[in-house]
């Protein structure tokens, strides 16, 4: 085979943690986390597609080259990539896996940033549009990234919801519908080709190789994380759910409402307790418009609507984070 040099590649993965809401890392570390396709261009050469769905195996050299840090490694969004095939190689094919810094550090799950590159960082260095799309859009590429993308990311990376049509399972195959997993596969090439592109179309205005060393530091730093004191974390969740309910009771109690979290419900008690008229209050009307509440309360309230009204002012952040008050 060729000497690689280079490897451009792409992940498609299922995982049960919601990646926006956790990230990649949490994302990766799920039980049920996998790679579905992968695909890959050496050297900037025709893009490959592995179906690691269905069985198909990465190439040893291809392997080999993921942990070599004399190989580049270019993605869109690499860290995602990076992280993903990370958990793949610790999991699948410990005999290839090889980290950096001393085995003490907590960095020794992922691979070696240091001969990655990211194309969404080459991009937002130049000014242009953070999304593959975007970039595609401006650069007016040939090859665009596919438009179906995002139906078949819900459809085969995310769980999906048991029903009586679905026979109950929780989860979308490739055997569910071979014919959308194809145009998946298709998709995963894709964008290989576009990212191919955008390479070519940036070969002049590259990276200065400084911005590239601060790009591996924030991935060290983003792979050996923070040091956290659960014991206070845990009792700081605490104390905002006593706070919460609290807050909620005071002003259950003190307003009778039925949602005190509601602003146009609170408004119309403040406007009802005062005799006023949403009309005669300039910027306060109409009603479903917000108020200046500084203003209210120094022309309208007496000193305990005064607190009771920045009670709810105050606590809005904390009781808008709770479900039940919609």
């Amino acid at each position: 085979m060729t000497e690689i040099k280079s490897i451009d590649c792409d992940v498609e993965t299922f995982s049960s943690v919601d990646l926006a809401r956790c990230g990649a890392y949490k994302y990766a570390e799920a039980p049920d986390f996998e790679i579905l396709p992968f695909a890959y261009s050496v050297n900037d050469g025709p893009v490959e597609v592995i179906d690691l769905a269905q069985g198909e195996k990465i190439p040893d050299a291809i392997l080999k080259a993921l942990t070599d840090e004399n190989v580049v490694k270019i993605s869109y969004h690499a860290a995602f990539e990076r992280v993903c095939l990370s958990a793949h190689l610790r999991k699948y094919y410990p005999q290839y896996f090889r980290s950096y810094s001393i085995p003490e550090d907590s960095v020794g799950d992922y691979l070696d940033p240091a001969s990655w590159r990211c194309s969404m960082v080459w991009a937002s260095y130049l000014g242009l549009p953070r999304s593959l799309k975007g970039v595609g859009a401006v650069l007016r590429l040939e090859e665009q990234k596919m438009s179906e993308g995002a139906d078949l990311i819900r459809y085969f990376c995310q769980p999906c919801v048991p029903t009586k049509k679905n026979g109950g399972r929780t989860r979308n195959l490739p055997e569910h519908d071979p014919e959308k997993w194809e145009l998946f596969k298709a998709y995963n090439k894709r964008d290989v080709e576009v990212e191919l592109a955008i390479k070519a179309r940036l070969a002049k205005f590259p990276v200065p190789d400084f911005l590239w060393d601060e790009y591996r530091l924030d991935q060290e730093i983003n792979d050996r994380g923070i040091l956290v004191d659960r014991t206070l974390v845990e009792q700081a969740i605490v104390i905002d759910e006593k706070t919460k309910d609290a807050l909620r009771a005071r002003m259950f109690e003190s307003t009778g409402l039925d949602n005190p979290n509601s602003v146009s419900q609170m408004k119309n008690w403040l406007f009802h307790i005062t005799d006023s008229e949403p009309q005669l209050h300039g910027d306060l009307a109409p009603a479903s418009r917000r108020f200046s509440t500084t203003e209210f309360l120094d022309s309208h309230l007496n000193n305990w609507y005064h607190e009771l009204a920045f009670t709810h002012v105050e606590g809005r952040a904390t009781l808008e984070s709770d479900p039940s008050n919609t």
